[in-house]
C-alpha cells in the first residue's frame, strides 16, 4: 500500500436535517454528500479507504466494494470515532483523518497535507483556515516557533480565555497523523469534559508532551472547510460545488451563458465549444460534444450528445444524440432511444426504446415506441407506434425512405419496407412491402343535402316543443340521423 489510510468520519446522526435520507446521503450536485469526500481522498492517492459509519451501516449500500467500513456503536465523539478503525490503521503509514459532512475539500489540499506532514516529519499536522468570525470553532494555539501547541476549544464559556477566543485560526477537523504516533496517542485520550466525549484535538497536546512535532497547514480557500448540518448548510455548499463545476467547465472551453440559472453535475462533460443556454439541467453522466448548443429550458440525464447537435426546450433522458442532430422544442426523449447523425425531432415529440436512423426526420406530434426506423424517412404530424397490447410491448419496423401520411398508425408488430408510403389517416395491422402505399381506412362516403336535412329536423322539434298538445311521438326519417357526430356532448 503506497499511498496514505484516510479515514473519514461519518457516523453523526444529522437529525438537523430533518430527513429520512441519512445526512452523507443527500446529493450535491449528482453526487452524495460522502461520495465528494471519497472521490476527494481517491484522487489524492488513498492507499485504503476507511468510512466510520453509524450503527445499521446506513452508507454502507452507497460505498463501493474497495472502500472499507466500520461502525462507531456509540456516539462519544472525534476520538472514539477514529479508534473503531483502528485495526485498519497501519503503524508505517501516514493517515489522513476527513470528515463526511465536509464535501468542498479538494484532491490538492489532501495531497498537501499529507505532503506537509512528511516534509516537517511531524507526528500530527492540523488543517487550519484564518476566517472572519470565528465564533463556534475550536482555535489554533500556536507555539513561538509556529508550531501547534493545542486547539482550544469555545463550546462553553469557560473553555478559552479571552486571549484565545481573540484568535481568528480556526481548526477545520482535517488532519494528517504518523500511523504510530496516533495510535499511541488515542489510547491516552480521556473524556474528562462536560459531554464526557473523547476528542480527536486533545490527541496534539498529548503528542507534543511526548516530545512529537505537531504542524498546520493553513487554507487559503475557506470554502473547504464548508460543513453540513441542516438544509440551509446544504444549499450553501451545493451553491459552492456547482461554481466550482462551471468553472472549470468555462476553463475548458465551454460557455455557459448563466451560470447562476445553470445546473450541471459533477460527472457531466462538455466538449469545447459547446453552448449552455440558461435554464438548463445536465444531470447524471451526460456528455455534449463539440459545438453543440443545448437549451435554454432544456434537461438531459445520462445523455450522450454529439457534435454541432442542438437541443431546445426538451426533455431527455438515457438518451443518445447523434452529430448534426436537431431536437425541440419541447420533445421528450426516454431511455433506449437513439437518434442517429443528421436526424431531426421535433415540437411534441416522445421517442422511447426506439433508433432513429440517419438523416430521419419526425418533425412534429408523434410517439415512437419500440421503433426501429431506416435513413432519409419522413415521420409526419400525428404518428403513432401502438406498441402496447395490454400485457406486452412489440416492435414496429420502419425502412429508409419511408413517407407516412399524416395520422397514421401502426399496429405493432407491423414492419413497413424501405420506399413505403402510408395514406393520411391509416391504421396499419399488417406488413407494407417495399415500394407499396398502404392504405387502412374507411371509404368515404358524402351524404347529400344532408345539413339541410338535420336543420330542418331541428326546427320541427322546436316547434313540438312549444305545444304542449303536439303529437310527442319519434321521428324516424333514417335519412337525418339524430347522432351528428356531438355525442360527447350528452
Amino acid at each position: 500500500m503506497s499511498g496514505p489510510v484516510v479515514v473519514i468520519l461519518a457516523a453523526g446522526q444529522g437529525t438537523r436535517m430533518r430527513s429520512r435520507t441519512p445526512k452523507l446521503l443527500h446529493p450535491i450536485c449528482g453526487r452524495p454528500m460522502i461520495g465528494w469526500v471519497v472521490a476527494a481522498a481517491r484522487a489524492a492517492g488513498a492507499g485504503k479507504v476507511v468510512v466510520v459509519d453509524a450503527p445499521g451501516e446506513p452508507l454502507r449500500a452507497s460505498l463501493d466494494a474497495a472502500i472499507v467500513s466500520v461502525v462507531q456503536e456509540q456516539a462519544f465523539g472525534t476520538a472514539h470515532a477514529l479508534r473503531a478503525a483502528e485495526a485498519h490503521i497501519d503503524e508505517d503509514a501516514s493517515v489522513i483523518v476527513l470528515n463526511g459532512d465536509v464535501p468542498l475539500i479538494t484532491t490538492d489540499t489532501v495531497a498537501a497535507l499529507a505532503q506537509t506532514r512528511a516534509s516537517a516529519g511531524a507526528a500530527a499536522t492540523i488543517l487550519t483556515a484564518t476566517v472572519e468570525d470565528p465564533t463556534g470553532y475550536g482555535r489554533v494555539v500556536r507555539a513561538a516557533d509556529g508550531s501547534v501547541e493545542q486547539v482550544v476549544e469555545t463550546k462553553r464559556p469557560a473553555d478559552a480565555t479571552p486571549a484565545e477566543l481573540q484568535i481568528q485560526e480556526i481548526n477545520s477537523g482535517v488532519y494528517a497523523f504518523a500511523g504510530a504516533a496516533l495510535l499511541e496517542a488515542l489510547a491516552l485520550v480521556g473524556n474528562d469534559n462536560a459531554q464526557s466525549e473523547y476528542y480527536l484535538p486533545d490527541v496534539l497536546p498529548i503528542l507534543r508532551g511526548q516530545g512529537h512535532l505537531v504542524t498546520a497547514l493553513e487554507l487559503e480557500d475557506v470554502d473547504e472547510t464548508l460543513g453540513i448540518n441542516d438544509r440551509v448548510q446544504l444549499a450553501a455548499v451545493r451553491a459552492v460545488a456547482q461554481r466550482r463545476i462551471n468553472d472549470a467547465l468555462m476553463l475548458g472551453g465551454a460557455t455557459i451563458v448563466d451560470p447562476a440559472n445553470t445546473v450541471i453535475d459533477v460527472d457531466v462533460t462538455l466538449a469545447s465549444d459547446t453552448l449552455i443556454e440558461p435554464g438548463t439541467a445536465l444531470h447524471g453522466s451526460t456528455s455534449v460534444g463539440e459545438g453543440s448548443t443545448i437549451g435554454p429550458h432544456t434537461t438531459l440525464t445520462d445523455t450522450a450528445v454529439g457534435r454541432e447537435s442542438e437541443v431546445v426546450h426538451s426533455y431527455a433522458s438515457g438518451a443518445t444524440i447523434g452529430d448534426h442532430v436537431s431536437v425541440g422544442p419541447f420533445a421528450y426523449l426516454r431511455p433506449g432511444t437513439v437518434l442517429h447523425e443528421g436526424s431531426k425531432v421535433g415540437a411534441f415529440v416522445e421517442i422511447k426504446s426506439s433508433e432513429v436512423g440517419a438523416r430521419t426526420k419526425v418533425p412534429h406530434l408523434s410517439y415512437i415506441g419500440d421503433a426501429t426506423i431506416g435513413e432519409d424517412t419522413n415521420i409526419a404530424a400525428s404518428t403513432i407506434t401502438a406498441n402496447y397490447d395490454g400485457f406486452a410491448k412489440h416492435r414496429t419496423k420502419i425502412g429508409s425512405r419511408v413517407h407516412t401520411a399524416v395520422d397514421t398508425t401502426f399496429v405493432a408488430p407491423v414492419e413497413i419496407g424501405d420506399d413505403a408510403w402510408t395514406a393520411a389517416g391509416s391504421v396499419l395491422t399488417d406488413d407494407v412491402a417495399d415500394g407499396e402505399l398502404g392504405i387502412a381506412r374507411a371509404r368515404q362516403t358524402n351524404i347529400e343535402g344532408y345539413a339541410e336535412r338535420v336543420r330542418a329536423r331541428h326546427e320541427r322539434d322546436a316547434d313540438m316543443s312549444t305545444d304542449t298538445d303536439a303529437d310527442t311521438s319519434t321521428d324516424t326519417d333514417a335519412d337525418a340521423p339524430s347522432d351528428t357526430g356531438h355525442a360527447s356532448e350528452h
